[in-house]
């Protein structure tokens, strides 16, 4: 048919080509097991013929008969040997294709051809070893076969002495490993008894070969056996010898999942331990970072979780315990590593880090394991190290213990918690125990005494545990007094904090990045105990110290203050409190204090008695040779005494109320004075001799009782910071004094004067004068203002510079028109605190200009608005575009009747100022406070989230009926609600829900009764 073709084949002979060719391939399949234990067996004989074959010719030398055929033979046989063992070399990939008992495989392919070359060597071996039988017949009948007997036989005698030895050596070594819990190797075990079976025949050929060799002597006759007995005997004795080199000798029976640590019963730690717990059990957790200052029981924690896993069922193969310790040392990680996981560390000295690296990977990726790592004071490469990172496919984990919240993220922690200090009832429980009944009940005063000086621990376990037990022989009253006003002292010399807890706190110290960052944290030791510093206040500090470069602009030197409480804070020297306070703990306060005052006296020098309810200053003759003094939060009278400090840097005498009277040359002798804060003192007037400090930087007289400033202050010229707020008699400050502080950065005189002397010259009573003052302040970068007239509030908002870089502004009690424009409120990027007071004729404030800008711009850092007395103003419709106020305080406005009137804000475009604008009104509204405003109905017409909301204050406000509040308003929020109860009691709420979740919330108050007198409020 055209292009076709066919072919007949009959059925059965297509069937039967098939079957053959299967059942050919399925042989070498099914016999490979058996075939290549054949070709070992084969290929260990011919190794031994062909060592037979060639020991007789290096006996018979050039004599040897049938040379050339020899030659071939053993030449055949190496290139056979070769060939063999890289099939053995294969073999177990090979087998490990088999399945079904052996008869199939999951490559048939390539299992067939291997079976196939497998059999075939097998044939070729057999039959070198058939023809090396005959050949070693031939060669073994030369007549040297004396010679070499003799040969043999003595260096069997020397081999036989030498395995002798290396026998005794490896036995040594065995009983050394097993005074050290260790067992014997099995290999080990076996070598042994191989040895003394081996030496027990040798000795037995050594002692009948004299006999044989007689035998053949004289009439040729000898045992047929005889000397290759010999020769295999001399062969294995010398092999015996090459496997006795052994590099471990003995091993850990078996290698304990778990190693219970030592530890002492606890107290307070079982809620924290069963914290951690629970989060490492979580599968997304891997790396969990426990942190907190030293000695508050990392260490213990870290403890208690190995040996829970002796006491709680798991799947770890390995819980893995290393020191880092501050001298971070790889090698010694690694070793700790090695050694817990059972790899032999003898030839490690001799190893890089990279193969180290290498073995305990090989040996941990196949394991699911958990690594403590205590005391990490630095980032550990687990890469370089050789750890697997933990995942969820591989289930390991590992916990570090560190004094640093940044080693947690160097580390690439999942999970990071703060061991915090005992609570008061866990830690005066844990110091009655190691004071003990005995002492604390031998008076009754000694059990109050007892809790003031745990008190002083601050509730760190290591201070009440070493205090405890100093304290645990002091019978009396008196020791108890004493040790107490020891441990308040700034120098305290209490047994076991200046030789134990001190030290060992100072490593946190040691680890700062520089002295600078080193100083700055002495620097926090000045303010008394539990005080909570203001990180502002802090850094104004450090920056007119000239801790830091001078040359820096205003920001980048805040930010660099910043930046230095973040390290102390992650390295747990400083505990952050609300965003804006930073605390040091009192512990570590004392340490500080240890150290400027004692251990590095040469280089500090601190006097601090801050809190310590002084009635009177030091003697002067403690001052001399300080560089900081911290007389703050006391009871002094007066400073009447000349001191001598010509290195004093820095004079707290803050805090003082009862302060009154500082004699005039009190600061003769002061030159390299820098910082002085008398803020909160009640100080009338400067000593003359303040002027003569030519170095002064910094300057706070804020609250005090100053009443003027004296004119010699113009000649403060390296002045960076002074600081007037809130002094109410001050009545007076003279023309050409602020003009003169050419150095001045930062100068805050918010209501800064409560009645002032309106006199010629006085800055105070002519708000347009102090404008142009301000004005000629160069480097002036943060300011707070009180304007107090129309021209000079004009004269103010023209003057970009003072616009931006004001913090707070108050307007108080002038006349503007009804609608006030304020759009160059856009300007004042820096603003936070606007006061807006007894303005009289103000009903709208407008800003007419860009909304979005002014968000941008100045609304974004405003947090805290407070109008009072504006008699006829009727909403505040412009804070809506605050994101960022915390605060809003509306007090004595009559008119007012909404405090947004915009409706339905919450997160809609609504038209401002012909723009669409996105509000969210109130979002990080904290406080709210309305007082005294009658007619005002409504806070919103709708209903807020407040998400931030913690306090509202309502009084006098009887036309408000309904709160801006659901039920999803302040959620997880504890807002406290203050009001009158009888206004409280008809409230109207938005349903029934809301009203159950703001209902316990009430908190009742009592209106404030106001005395009226022009042009300010009091209030009683």
């Amino acid at each position: 048919m055209g292009n076709c073709f066919s072919i007949q084949l009959s059925c059965d002979s297509v069937i039967g080509r098939c079957w053959d060719c299967a059942a050919g391939q399925a042989m070498y399949i099914c016999q490979l097991e058996d075939n290549f234990q054949a070709l070992e067996d084969a290929r260990e004989k011919l190794k031994a013929l062909k060592s037979d074959v060639e020991r007789v010719i290096r006996d018979a030398g050039p004599q040897m008969k049938m040379l050339e055929q020899v030659r071939d033979w053993l030449s055949k046989v190496q290139t056979t040997l070769n060939e063999v063992d890289r099939l053995i070399g294969d073999g177990p990939q090979e087998i490990e294709k088999l399945c079904l008992g052996g008869c199939c495989s999951k490559n048939c392919y390539s299992s067939y051809m291997f079976g196939k070359r497998v059999a075939k060597k097998k044939k070729v071996v057999i039959a070198l070893t058939n023809k090396g039988n005959d050949i070693k017949g031939v060669v073994s009948a030369e007549p040297l076969y004396i010679k070499r007997l003799e040969d043999d036989l003595k260096s069997l005698q020397t081999e036989r002495e030498e395995l002798v030895g290396l026998k005794l050596d490896v036995m040594h070594r065995v009983r050394e490993e097993e005074g050290l819990q260790k067992k014997p190797l099995q290999q080990v075990q076996v070598w042994l008894s191989m040895v003394e079976a081996s030496i027990v025949d040798a000795d037995a050929l050594l002692r009948d070969g004299p006999e044989e060799i007689k035998k053949l002597k004289s009439n040729g006759c000898s045992n047929s056996d005889f000397g290759e007995k010999v020769a295999k005997r001399l062969e294995n004795v010398v092999e015996q010898k090459r496997k006795g080199d052994f590099k471990d000798v003995a091993a850990r029976d078996l290698v304990e999942s778990v190693l219970e640590r030592p530890t002492e019963p606890t107290v307070g730690l079982g809620t924290m331990l069963d914290k951690v717990w629970s989060c490492l059990m979580q599968e997304q957790v891997g790396i969990l970072g426990l942190y907190g200052m030293g000695g508050v029981g990392k260490t213990t924690l870290l403890t208690k979780i190995n040996n829970r896993f002796l006491n709680i069922p798991n799947d770890f193969d390995f819980v893995v315990w290393v020191v880092v310790s501050k001298d971070l040392r790889l090698v010694k990680v690694q070793e700790e590593i090695g050694r817990r996981i059972g790899i032999s560390i003898r030839e490690w000295k001799s190893k890089s880090i990279d193969d180290r690296a290498t073995e305990i990977f090989k040996t941990l990726r196949k394991k699911k394991f958990v690594l403590l790592l205590d005391d990490v004071w630095d980032r550990v490469s687990l890469r370089t190290a050789g750890v697997p990172l933990p995942t969820k496919q591989n289930g390991s984990k590992i916990v570090l213990t560190t004094r640093s919240e940044v080693v947690c993220s160097q580390m690439d922690t999942h999970r990071r918690i703060k061991v915090e200090p005992l609570a008061w009832e866990k830690a005066w429980k844990l110091f009655k125990e190691k004071v003990g009944e005995e002492t604390l009940s031998m008076d009754p005063i000694i059990p109050d005494l007892a809790k003031d000086v745990a008190r002083e621990c601050g509730g760190l376990p290591l201070a009440l545990i070493t205090i405890g037990r100093a304290m645990a022989c002091n019978k009396t009253p008196e020791e108890w007094r004493w040790a107490l006003n020891d441990l308040r002292r700034s120098t305290s010399d209490l047994r076991g904090l200046t030789d134990e807890v001190f030290p060992l706190l100072k490593y946190s110290y040691d680890k700062l990045p520089n002295n600078r960052v080193r100083s700055c944290f002495l620097y926090c030791a000045l303010f008394p105990e539990d005080f909570r510093i203001f990180k502002n206040d802090l850094i104004d500090y450090w920056i007119c110290e000239e801790f830091w470069d001078d040359e820096e602009n205003e920001d980048v030197a805040r930010d660099r203050g910043y930046h230095i409480i973040g390290t102390l804070v992650y390295a747990c020297l400083l505990e952050e409190e609300e965003g804006n306070y930073v605390k040091m703990h009192d512990v570590l306060r004392d340490m500080a204090l240890w150290i400027a005052c004692k251990r590095e006296r040469s280089k500090h020098n601190f006097l601090v008695r801050s809190g310590a309810q002084l009635t009177e200053a030091p003697k002067v003759g403690n001052w001399e040779g300080a560089t900081r003094i911290s007389l703050m939060e006391n009871s002094i009278q007066n400073l009447l005494e000349v001191p001598t400090c010509p290195e004093l840097l820095t004079l707290f005498l803050c805090r003082n109320p009862h302060l009154h009277q500082i004699t005039s040359n009190f600061f003769q002798f002061m030159d390299a004075l820098t910082v002085l804060d008398l803020s909160n003192s009640s100080v009338k007037e400067l000593p003359p001799g303040i002027s003569k400090l030519a170095s002064l930087a910094y300057l706070n007289l804020s609250r005090t009782c100053i009443q003027q400033l004296p004119v010699d202050m113009k000649m403060l010229r390296k002045l960076k910071y002074l600081n007037l707020e809130h002094n109410d008699f001050l009545d007076m400050i003279p023309r050409q004094v602020i003009s003169n502080l050419a150095a001045l950065q930062v100068l805050r005189m918010v209501n800064c004067s409560f009645f002032y002397e309106a006199t010629e010259g006085n800055i105070l009573s002519d708000s347009d004068t102090l404008v142009a003052e301000l004005q000629c302040l160069k480097h002036l970068n943060e300011l707070s203002i009180a304007i107090k007239s129309a021209s000079a509030l004009q004269s103010y908002v023209s003057t970009h510079g003072l616009l931006s870089c004001t913090q707070a502004l108050s307007l108080e009690c002038f006349s503007c028109s009804k609608s006030f424009d304020f759009s160059w409120i856009a300007n004042m990027k820096l603003l936070e605190t606007l006061h807006i007071s007894v303005i009289k004729h103000l009903e709208e404030m407008n800003i007419d200009c860009n909304w979005r800008l002014v968000r941008e711009r100045f609304c974004g850092s405003l947090r805290e608005v407070s109008v009072e007395y504006c008699p006829r103003l009727k909403n505040l419709r412009w804070v809506i575009q605050a994101p960022n106020l915390a605060v809003l305080k509306v007090v004595g406005c009559e008119k007012m009747e909404e405090i947004i009137n915009v409706g339905k804000l919450g997160g809609v475009e609504v038209a401002v100022a012909g723009e669409n604008v996105k509000v969210e009104p109130f979002a990080k509204l904290q406080v709210l406070e309305l007082e005294d405003l009658p007619q005002l109905k409504s806070i919103c017409c709708n209903p807020l989230p407040f998400p931030n909301l913690e306090r509202v204050r309502i009084l006098d406000c009887p036309n408000i009926k309904k709160l801006p509040l659901n039920s999803g308003s302040a959620k997880e929020r504890k807002v406290v609600i203050e009001a009158e109860e009888h206004w409280w009691r008809d409230v109207e709420w938005e349903d029934e829900d809301t009203k159950l979740a703001f209902e316990p919330c009430f908190r009742r108050c009592f209106s404030t009764i106001r005395i009226y007198q022009p042009p300010y409020f009091f209030d009683i």
